[in-house]
């Protein structure tokens, strides 16, 4: 089995390798790529993906999964936050929100096989739109719904169930366009967060550690839940042992940037997170594969 894990994180793993390899002595600047990575080639994956994807009431337990993978660990930040005396702005979204698209989508697909894309993108979406309402109304006073009707991938996600739930035919070209066009979004993560991980410094790698620590205590006990009350086939109960653990998505920082939300711990947990992935994923992977 252990072979098995290796082959199915290597081609992860490499990609990230690249992006580091790139970022360390190119030094590009990965901010427009990620721009055009999460305006257009994510958009087209979410939109090809969920547009053809059997929906009907058989995924809403994978739906309520992911949201109480997504809710859960925020609301056992609380009392952790208050014992530790942190900053519950910028510890729990790392903890909520976890890296479902640049590493999950190909990880899943990578393990499960092309029957798992449309699932993962949907855990992606799920994801992506509670952090994009719920996690803007955690940090800013605005209006989170007027930011996520701007969000190109919850317009995508919009679009495909439209053409899903309303059984209207998606024209072959436009499939094929926005599938050929959403083939880029996953190695594009992947380079991006090997990039991102030439800014680690071990100042911050107490704050890593404590907070992948924190990561994993939440993200086990968001499945034990769903694993007792959720009832899931085989290969999604596969996925969310996988889902509920992730490290923290990158956008967190990004967020965290944008409203000053101690930024520079909240960079330390997203990118030794990720970093201390190479430790956990292969040990979630073979509990996950011998469900």
């Amino acid at each position: 089995m252990m072979q098995q894990v290796v082959a199915i994180l290597f081609p992860v793993f490499a990609l990230v390798l690249v992006g580091y390899s790139v970022g360390r002595w190119l030094k590009p600047d990965f901010k427009p790529i990620n721009r055009i990575n999460m305006d257009a080639f994510v958009p087209a994956l979410v939109f090809s993906s969920l547009a053809t994807m059997p929906l009907d009431t058989q995924q809403l337990p994978l739906i309520y999964a992911a949201l109480i993978a997504s809710l859960l660990p925020g609301l056992l930040m609380l009392p952790i936050c208050r014992v530790f005396k942190l900053n519950f702005k910028a510890w729990a979204p790392p903890h909520m929100f976890r890296n479902s698209g640049n590493l999950a989508i190909p990880l899943f697909t990578y393990t499960f096989g092309d029957t798992a894309l449309a699932p993962a993108v949907l855990l992606f979406v799920v994801s992506a739109c509670a952090h994009i309402s719920i996690g803007l109304a955690l940090l800013s006073n605005g209006n989170p719904l007027k930011q996520m009707m701007t969000m190109p991938v919850f317009l995508a996600a919009v679009a495909a169930m439209i053409f899903n739930l309303g059984n209207i035919p998606l024209w072959t070209p436009l499939y094929e366009a926005t599938s050929l066009l959403g083939q880029a979004a996953v190695p594009v993560m992947l380079l991006s967060l090997g990039s991102q991980m030439t800014r680690m410094r071990l100042s911050g790698l107490g704050i890593g550690i404590f907070a992948s620590l924190q990561s994993l205590l939440t993200g086990a006990v968001a499945f034990a839940v769903i694993y007792f009350l959720i009832p899931l086939p085989t290969l999604h109960l596969q996925m969310m042992v996988l889902f509920t653990m992730l490290p923290p998505a990158v956008m967190n920082y990004l967020f965290a940037e944008r409203f000053n939300i101690e930024p520079n711990k909240v960079a330390s947990m997203v990118l030794f997170g990720n970093f201390f992935s190479i430790l956990s994923l292969p040990l979630l992977l073979l509990f996950a594969l011998s469900l």
